[in-house]
């Protein structure tokens, strides 16, 4: 299995062509973004081909209801898929809705993706569907064909402790994966000001054991490929001095240092056995 790692433009300054060179030094192999305005969308495609990258597309849906968000989810799935992304992820729906509403959502959407041809992981995110651990759980298991991208920064946020008190939904998780968001969060915050600082090292190394379980699981199962993206975001997911607005840390090289880590872990092969010593012995 080989690891693929993608830089988010969240944050990032200056032009593509800038931008993906510099992300090239870096050792990614992707980019992972928003889908551009029409008129801009050659360019991008020209850029990721002259630099060799991969795509993944980000989605947001909207809408004053679950038929609102279908709609807008089949929009913008063909919008990214002109863009010729390998993976599509979406921030799907709303995190106050049903059981029955959230069902009725994942019902339609996946209908739509069986019909792109795409790979779609829904993202485990604050004031979405899947905002939690338990709520996430309850539709993985109500939903064969769901797949995620794991940002569990946000969970450890909304429960407001790490989550390695929750094997059986990380396990549950990790065999529906297709993508990691590789960030840090912490119990009162879904970022930590800088994950290389020794106060958060029980936190990386939290959050390290559960991409670890993913990365086991897609071993098991035999993937070519795995992806991560170290997600930092720019102000205000990143934090400031008072008064002033300052960034306290630098958000280029906290992903970069991220990305280096995670590329570094992989290839040590630290990571093999996790999922199986999590309570499964075998895949499946």
């Amino acid at each position: 299995m080989r690891l693929e790692l993608f830089r988010h433009l969240w944050g990032v300054a200056g032009s593509w062509e800038e931008s993906f060179a510099r992300a090239r030094s870096e050792g990614f192999s992707g980019i992972e973004c928003g889908v551009p305005a029409p008129q801009e969308r050659p360019r991008l495609r020209s850029a990721l081909e002259r630099h060799g990258f991969s795509f993944i597309a980000q989605i947001f849906t909207a809408g004053d209801d679950v038929a609102g968000h279908v709609r807008s989810f089949a929009t913008q799935v063909a919008e990214a898929a002109a863009c010729g992304p390998c993976l599509i992820n979406a921030h799907s729906g709303c995190d106050s809705w049903s059981q029955s509403e959230a069902m009725a959502f994942f019902d339609a959407a996946l209908v739509i993706e069986r019909s792109c041809g795409i790979a779609i992981a829904h993202e485990t995110h604050r004031g979405r569907i899947l905002y939690n651990p338990w709520t996430t759980r309850d539709l993985l298991l109500a939903q064969p064909a769901l797949r995620l991208t794991c940002d569990y920064s946000h969970w450890v946020c909304v429960a407001e402790r790490l989550l390695d008190g929750e094997q059986a939904v990380l396990r549950l998780c990790a065999e529906r994966a297709l993508h990691i968001h590789a960030r840090v969060g912490y119990e009162e915050g879904p970022q930590v000001s800088d994950p290389r600082a020794p106060e958060f090292r029980r936190h990386l190394e939290a959050h390290e054991r559960w991409w670890d379980m993913i990365w086991d699981c897609q071993d098991i199962h035999n993937l070519a490929t795995t992806s991560a993206t170290p997600e930092y975001g720019p102000p205000d997911y990143l934090h400031t001095l008072p008064y002033t607005c300052q960034p306290v840390a630098d958000l280029a090289g906290i992903c970069a240092w991220q990305a280096q880590r995670l590329a570094e872990r992989f290839s040590q092969g630290g990571w093999r056995g996790s999922y199986r010593q999590s309570g499964r012995s075998s895949g499946g």
